[in-house]
């Protein structure tokens, strides 16, 4: 694989971001890459997968050089088929967040079963300060995490919130200093590594199912709107004037 890296060190198998100098943002290839990595079954050792990332940066979300329109079923994005592997992989993800998740980066760490972030990382979806917005899956998903309040203004404001601020509302499991961060983690992993792994299976399983019962409610007019912004006119200027380090001027259209 050319821009993640798996290791397997007993009971523990580490998914490693390798995108540094693009501030790990997902194309095309690193979404591949990681849905081949939760698309197989797990060996026999194996009781707990690590999603970490190179750099100062966790994930900054969708290379908007490479934005992502093609459908990989319908309904679903690319980046929605590789979170919906990790969330029902079958056994526990630990997220390590070393740096700001931003974004699809936001969603890929909350869509693990554990979020351990450095009190230097930032959570956010910046997707309205340049005109995009998530689908249906993606927003179900921070709702679930984050409550309606928080929800609000993650999504509405756009602006990331700092990781002791997304521990005290109970999005993310642990926070912690960045020199302790390895430590605090290891806590996790180590007491996940430990317990039986059929009782992990089921119990992951169990909770992964009951927390689906929004994917039933009727949403297509909301797609509608959703896709209508994606495809708008902002959305282009906005992610032109991300690229470009200036101010984007919206019209409404």
């Amino acid at each position: 694989m050319e821009l993640i890296q798996i290791e397997q060190a007993g009971a523990v198998r580490s998914v490693t971001l390798a995108r540094p100098e693009k501030r790990n943002a997902l194309n095309p290839l690193m979404l591949n890459e990681l849905h081949e990595a939760f698309s197989i079954e797990p060996a026999p050792a194996e009781r707990v997968v690590v999603i970490r990332a190179q750099g100062p940066v966790f994930c900054s979300g969708l290379d908007l050089k490479e934005r992502i329109t093609t459908l990989a079923q319908p309904g679903a994005s690319t980046i929605e088929t590789v979170l919906h592997a990790i969330e029902n992989y079958l056994l526990p993800v630990v997220a390590i967040v070393q740096g700001d998740a931003i974004a699809g980066g936001n969603e890929l760490a909350l869509h693990c079963d554990f979020v351990v972030a450095s009190e230097e990382a930032r959570f956010g979806m910046s997707l309205a300060q340049i005109g995009l917005a998530p689908t249906w899956f993606l927003a179900k998903k921070l709702l679930e995490a984050a409550g309606p309040v928080t929800t609000r203004e993650i999504l509405l404001l756009g602006d990331p919130l700092p990781a002791t601020r997304m521990y005290e509302l109970g999005v993310i499991a642990r926070v912690a200093p960045a020199d302790e961060l390895e430590a605090s983690a290891a806590q996790i992993i180590d007491r996940l590594a430990k317990n039986a792994p059929l009782s992990l299976r089921a119990m992951k399983a169990l909770v992964v199912r009951e927390m689906a019962f929004r994917d039933g409610i009727d949403h297509a007019d909301v797609d509608a709107l959703l896709q209508q912004a994606r495809e708008s006119d902002d959305a282009r200027e906005g992610i032109q004037a991300r690229l470009g380090r200036r101010s984007a001027e919206f019209s409404g259209h």
